[in-house]
């Protein structure tokens, strides 16, 4: 389940097929190898038909950017060292992250399938986009997939008053039978701080309690920010921090990739050439070799049906499963078209 808002005004609304073809043509412009471009413009799409536009096609710029900066590499040779049964790395060759990633949902998929589970770390990356993209490209092959990744640090500990973990989010997916799967995608800060960008450009104010100036008092401003608040808000920040430390344990420390205080801004203006050695890690799980795949399913389809038709707070929509929006959003953005920001949709020339 996404923490997008449910609105976006300002924007230019484009039909799916040919945003795709507008971010593909971008990337290959700025000189992606068409595997790696592939791999980008596939996550990117994920993120902006199910409304997580923070991590959307609003990211192509960027990309292109540090494409021809040379802080990431145009066709990178990707490298899979597979250390056990059930264990490998990835080196990502300071290619997009988007490309390693789907490679290691390739090799953890092949690896559990054969072991029951797997870990995969990746190495030497970039920024990947939505954690959610992969977890989902993991349960569309049957298997629970869990993705994670560190980044620059922009939130503040709980109680802290500068920046120490990145965004960090936490991404899981599993598999139902004849239905979409399972699909929670959450950073483990408030908001992510592409959010914050994002309500710049649509000149927007943010929510309360999600995001702080540079003293690390809350704003609602987004000119304003200067670092981002732990989910939990200043209560219970304690449990947004250790998830962005769990993030960073499976995906810095277990991989060797920098450390979240180490690592070079992703929006850094003084250095755009030198590349970030971001990590990512991801966990496969095949369920038949646990309950067994037809009691599995069983199991889960019982579990949403119990979820779904459990009472509602007066005044509410309704509960819902993680990932119930994100479909009913894909499926009006696929029928209707894509709302980007302006700036997104002067860069793509789709004005």
């Amino acid at each position: 389940m996404s923490d997008e808002p449910d609105d976006t005004p300002a924007t230019v609304v484009v039909d799916a097929a040919r945003l795709e073809r507008l971010a593909s043509s971008a990337l290959r412009r700025a000189g992606a190898s068409e595997a790696s471009l592939a791999a980008a413009v596939r996550a990117m799409m994920h993120a902006s038909l199910h409304g997580i536009d923070s991590h959307g096609v609003r990211l192509t710029e960027h990309y292109c950017r540090m494409l021809c900066s040379g802080r990431i590499k145009r066709a990178p040779e990707l490298r899979v060292e597979q250390s056990a049964a059930a264990s490998a790395m990835i080196d990502a060759d300071d290619g997009l992250g988007h490309y390693a990633s789907y490679r290691a949902v390739e090799v953890g998929c092949r690896l559990a399938a054969a072991a029951g589970i797997a870990g995969v770390g990746v190495r030497r990356s970039s920024h990947y986009g939505a954690a959610g993209a992969y977890a989902l490209a993991g349960a569309q092959q049957g298997f629970i997939c869990f993705s994670t990744t560190n980044s620059d640090s922009m939130v503040a500990l709980h109680n802290g008053a500068e920046r120490f973990h990145g965004t960090n989010p936490l991404a899981l997916a599993a598999p139902v039978p004849g239905r979409r799967p399972w699909l929670l995608d959450m950073a483990t800060s408030s908001i992510p701080m592409n959010r914050v960008l994002l309500y710049l450009s649509l000149g927007k104010e943010l929510p309360m309690n999600v995001a702080a100036d540079r003293n690390g008092s809350p704003s609602i401003d987004p000119k304003e920010v200067e670092m981002l608040l732990p989910l939990g808000g200043a209560e219970y920040g304690y449990k947004g921090a250790g998830l962005a430390g769990m993030a960073t344990l499976l995906s810095a420390v277990l991989t060797g990739g920098v450390l979240d205080s180490d690592a070079i801004p992703m929006y850094d203006d003084a250095d755009q050439a030198t590349p970030r050695n971001i990590g990512h890690f991801f966990w496969f799980i095949d369920p038949s070799y646990y309950v067994g795949r037809s009691r599995y399913e069983q199991g889960i389809l019982r579990y949403l049906e119990s979820l779904r038709a459990a009472p509602a707070r007066a005044g509410t929509a309704g509960v819902m499963a993680p990932g119930d929006r994100e479909w009913r959003i894909a499926e009006q953005r696929s029928a209707h078209g894509i709302p980007i920001d302006q700036d997104t949709a002067r860069f793509l020339g789709a004005a």
